[in-house]
């Protein structure tokens, strides 16, 4: 029992791999996974919404593990199997005793964020990990004057800038609460500098592919802050921090942050509560979604469960204080991975939600309009039942037809839906102007034959392919009717689990464009 209770690191690191492993397969796969794949299909330096490391690692593992979810997501279920261990071994460093370590490292491994951020392949999926780690290799690069720290810095910050660009927050935050701190020293060494060289290297080839298409990340981005994402003020993003990383945890990283603040034997690690305050402060300011700092907390944890150690002394005191957080985490354990049945979850859903007097939109990313399942479930249902109704329409098309055919996706999720699960039937060419499709353009067609699909009235707020494609048949056909010759409905779609905009579907054949589709393509551009 000795052994094993002194190796809390591997222990909680190996729980980690098997609990991801167990749900990973659950429920499906999730539209930006799709959208992953089919980006995977066209390799390149860049893409408008994210750097290029994902779609190189999907595309790898569809290599290895072919359509297999549990291989899809096996990178972000050894992140976080990592993320554990590393996470309990930022408490050893810290000087935590094995009460600090298995504190840290279960705090970790069942905070609700970073159970989601690990259910699919993100962008996100790494950035705890790589958060972590860039903060554990400065720690020791400020502690010892030798380069090769930083040049560990500038490497981890370059891959993790290739995952997603937002490791640049935290390093300006970081370099805030260096400023502000006596290890303000650190910047006038060379050390900083070689770091900062190295990852802009690592990172330059994608950013002369932004700058050579104009920025179109800088264009999405400016969308999500003027009003796809929610606009929190303050408290409510202070509150997101606490529903996201568990309620009864919440203690724990807040004396991580009081502790890296105030406590001397934490003292030169006072810039990670200052680089917390930036961070909290950017993402306010710019309206960012709740889980984009979420990487830092691992980090909090460690410092809190090290200050908790150091105060609590009582066994029973301690063993109360890791029950609570286990129990506590545990009821939200459904929400972040599928570990019931569909039906079961909305059941249980509905009551805490009633129990505990909120509602899907408290934990809600955006302003997109709410179904039956949060966001990070209902993207998972819906997607298969579109590709099996292009591919029978498409079937159904005599051959003249089928050799023109393309289907206009309203998202990059439909169009990579049909990519992906065109399945024996076959499929049409999915095109789109969402995104990177828009820069992928119209595979050489004209448009004589086009499916596409509309929405009921009370589905979403989503527009596309001629216009509004919400609103009654009737109405729909009409507005069709003003860019083709002919539009007729031939199959509806539906699933009840979906996401609210891709319910109550209607897949239209529309012949005879008005306008060939190449001709202005850039009105078909959307960038969110």
């Amino acid at each position: 029992m000795t052994l094993l209770g002194g190796h809390p690191a591997l222990i909680l690191g190996a729980a980690a791999l098997a609990f991801h492993i167990w749900v990973s397969g659950g429920y499906d796969y999730f539209s930006d996974e799709l959208y992953f794949i089919a980006c995977g299909q066209h390799l390149a330096l860049g893409y408008v919404d994210q750097p290029p490391l994902l779609p190189l690692l999907v595309r790898a593992e569809r290599e290895l593990f072919g359509d297999s979810l549990i291989g899809l997501r096996l990178v972000p279920t050894l992140a976080a199997a990592a993320l554990t261990v590393l996470s309990a071994e930022a408490a050893r460093r810290f000087g935590g005793g094995l009460f600090a370590r298995w504190l840290a490292g279960l705090a970790v491994l069942i905070a609700p964020v970073f159970l989601g951020v690990a259910q699919t392949f993100s962008t996100d999926s790494l950035q705890p990990l790589s958060w972590l780690a860039t903060s554990l290799v400065l720690i020791d690069a400020i502690r010892r004057p030798r380069l090769s720290p930083w040049c560990a810095l500038g490497a981890i910050a370059g891959v993790a800038f290739l995952d997603k660009y937002s490791i640049a927050f935290f390093l300006v935050a970081a370099a805030i609460g260096l400023s502000l701190t006596r290890e303000r020293r650190v910047l006038a060494r060379p050390g900083p500098w070689i770091a900062a060289g190295l990852a802009l290297f690592i990172v330059l080839p994608n950013l002369i592919w932004q700058q050579v298409h104009g920025w179109p990340f800088l264009e999405l981005n400016a969308r999500a802050i003027n009003g796809r994402n929610i606009a929190y003020d303050p408290l409510a993003y202070l509150l997101q921090q606490v529903l996201l990383v568990g309620p009864l945890a919440a203690p724990i990283w807040l004396a991580g942050l009081a502790g890296f603040a105030f406590w001397p034997r934490l003292a030169v690690q006072r810039w990670i509560a200052i680089a917390w305050v930036a961070l909290m402060a950017m993402m306010v300011l710019l309206h960012g979604k709740n889980y984009y700092p979420a990487g830092i907390y691992p980090i909090l944890l460690a410092g809190g469960a090290v200050v908790i150690e150091a105060g609590v002394r009582s066994m029973a005191a301690r063993a109360a204080i890791a029950a609570a957080i286990l129990v506590g985490d545990a009821v939200l354990l459904p929400f972040a991975s599928p570990v019931l049945p569909v039906d079961r979850f909305i059941a249980y859903q509905q009551a805490i939600g009633t129990a505990a007097g909120l509602n899907k939109r408290t934990a809600a990313m955006d302003n997109l309009p709410l179904g039956l399942l949060p966001a990070n479930y209902a993207s998972m249902f819906g997607y298969r039942e579109i590709a099996a109704a292009v591919g029978r329409a498409y079937q159904a098309l005599p051959p003249t037809d089928r050799a023109r055919a393309v289907f206009f996706g309203r998202s990059y999720a439909e169009a990579a839906a049909v990519e992906v699960f065109g399945g024996p039937w076959g499929s049409p060419l999915a095109i789109s102007g969402h995104n990177n499709y828009f820069l992928w353009g119209p595979g050489g067609h004209d448009g004589e034959v086009v499916l596409l699909l509309s929405t009921a009235p009370r589905a979403g707020l989503l527009e596309a392919y001629g216009g509004s494609t919400i609103g009654p048949p009737d109405a729909i056909r009409q507005r069709l009717l003003a860019t083709f010759a002919s539009a007729e409905p031939v199959a509806q779609i539906d699933n009840p689990y979906a996401q609210p905009f891709e319910r109550g579907l209607t897949l239209w054949l529309c012949r005879g464009p008005k306008t060939p589709l190449a001709k202005d393509w850039s009105r078909f551009k959307h960038f969110d």
